[in-house]
């Protein structure tokens, strides 16, 4: 008698340690998983159409790197770069590189499904996915779009892109509402793109 009371001891310690494992385990893989997740990714999520996201009336709160706060109803998130119209009294599209972003500032909702694991399923690669802030830019400046660029250091500049390289933007300011003809640029700036925080069009 005494050894089936042993027996069933062990067997219960040893069912303990193997849930305590488990459990352990589990908790690794989560542990991995959520440090494999990028801004873009949660952001991805919270974003995506057809769930209660932004997509579909519920803003996303940014702050950006020069102290701007921001409500955005994001349209498209690329590689390195977000789009969406401004909400608030300044109305308008908006283009914010990621690098640009000091925090997003989300609500409960959208900061369980960017963290959830099911939310976080593999959706199909769209184009703009894959495009980088320049290929944005250049289109922008193909299109000869008045704009106002907000740098990092709090400077704001209303003007037209007259050309786009790998790491920077010439913009020939001029003041807003006014086309871009040579009698009214004030000057030529060019502007290192990891200090663009925002450009409204």
């Amino acid at each position: 008698m005494r050894w089936d009371d042993l027996f069933d001891d062990l067997e219960s310690q040893l069912e303990q340690e193997l849930g305590a494992e488990d459990v352990d385990l589990l908790a690794e893989e989560e542990r991995l998983r959520l440090g494999r997740l990028t801004l873009r990714d949660r952001l991805l999520v919270m974003t995506r159409p057809g769930e209660r996201g932004v997509g579909t009336g519920e803003e996303l709160r940014l702050a950006l790197r020069d102290g701007q706060l921001l409500s955005v109803s994001v349209g498209s998130i690329g590689r390195d770069w977000l789009v969406g119209e401004l909400r608030g009294p300044r109305r308008g599209s908006c283009l914010v590189p990621l690098g640009g972003i000091a925090s997003v500032l989300p609500t409960a909702g959208q900061l369980a499904r960017s963290v959830d694991g099911d939310g976080a399923s593999e959706a199909p690669v769209l184009l703009s996915a894959r495009l980088g802030l320049s290929f944005v830019l250049r289109d922008l400046c193909r299109r000869r779009a008045p704009l106002e660029l907000s740098t990092a250091s709090a400077e704001r500049m209303h003007g037209t892109i007259d050309r786009v390289g790998r790491d920077h933007l010439d913009i020939a300011e001029h003041e807003p509402g006014v086309p871009r003809r040579a009698a009214a640029v004030t000057r030529i700036r060019m502007l290192p793109l990891e200090q663009l925080v925002l450009v409204r069009f």
